[in-house]
């Protein structure tokens, strides 16, 4: 496999197991608990490598992905105990623990490739960079099959979850009174979320992740209420994306994540624009023909 074809296949698979958990967390309005969990993730990055010296174990992913638990959990106590209200408890948990990482990479790692601007906006080519070789051939980045494996774990849960999300996204009340455990299901899919953004950061970082996460699924949001539409329409987005920013990044040599990331946004301003607008041509459809029956 090509150094091209493989970074392009990394783009697309990233951007995909990004956006499927997605559109739950843009309709259970969780969208900005995606930024904290992408900063908080970093100590757990850190004291993952303090106990391995291995970048590359798996144990830094886990141990990440339970810090960003560790937000979830802790923003929501706070919020259950009435003292703060809103996003105040993430704006109280997650610079702390982000703070926390930076201070202990710059005492103990500051030799060590584990620099706060990688952890921001990541580097998909980089990432791509490695290859994984089985018999002489060349089957494309280690990354990508990491990255495959994320994906994979979040459409299985999906699938086999997607009843129990569904109600408890749009009645929590009555979940709970069909038994329904809200409480730990949410706690599994947002551990989910951290393990997919945990697994992201080398290709995104801290910042563009939320990008990945959150706007396709907004744009398809905005396209159609449908929970399975939007699902599929999500993904499209998403892949459609991948391909277009990492084909700009290619020719204007910028950075592939970022490249997505705008692409997104650009995608997003135009269907809330048109959205808009059919908003208002179907608002005025009933006036229009009010004023006309009124007419004769």
């Amino acid at each position: 496999m090509s150094f091209f074809l493989g970074t392009a296949l990394l783009a697309v698979v990233t951007a995909v197991a990004c956006a499927l958990p997605g559109a739950f967390v843009v309709l259970r309005k969780n969208s900005m608990l995606v930024d904290a969990i992408g900063h908080s993730v970093f100590p757990g990055i850190v004291v993952g490598y303090f106990f391995t010296r291995d970048l590359d174990s798996p144990l830094l992913i886990l141990g990440a992905a339970l810090a960003g638990l560790i937000v979830v959990l802790g923003s929501e106590w706070l919020a259950r105990t009435g003292l703060l209200s809103g996003d105040a408890p993430q704006g109280l948990v997650f610079p702390a623990l982000f703070s926390a990482g930076v201070i202990l990479v710059t005492l103990n790692f500051g030799n060590v490739h584990l620099d706060t601007h990688a952890v921001l906006v990541g580097d998909l080519n980089l990432a791509a960079f490695e290859q994984l070789t089985v018999g002489g051939v060349h089957l494309g980045p280690r990354y990508l099959y990491v990255m495959l494996a994320v994906l994979l774990v979040d459409a299985a849960f999906i699938a086999v979850f997607l009843p129990r999300l569904t109600v408890s996204t749009f009645d929590p009340q009555f979940a709970r009174t069909i038994g329904v455990r809200a409480g730990l299901l949410q706690a599994a899919f947002m551990f989910l979320v951290s393990l997919t953004v945990t697994a992201a950061f080398n290709a995104a970082g801290a910042i563009l992740v939320v990008a990945l996460v959150v706007v396709p699924a907004a744009t398809a949001h905005l396209v159609t209420r449908r929970l399975p539409a939007m699902l599929a329409l999500t993904v499209l987005i998403a892949a459609g994306g991948a391909v277009t920013g990492f084909a700009v990044a290619y020719q204007l040599g910028t950075a592939t994540s970022a490249s997505m990331a705008v692409f997104y946004g650009l995608l997003f301003a135009c269907v809330a624009v048109f959205a808009r607008r059919r908003a208002r041509g179907k608002a005025r459809s009933p006036k229009r023909a009010a004023e006309m029956a009124h007419a004769t």
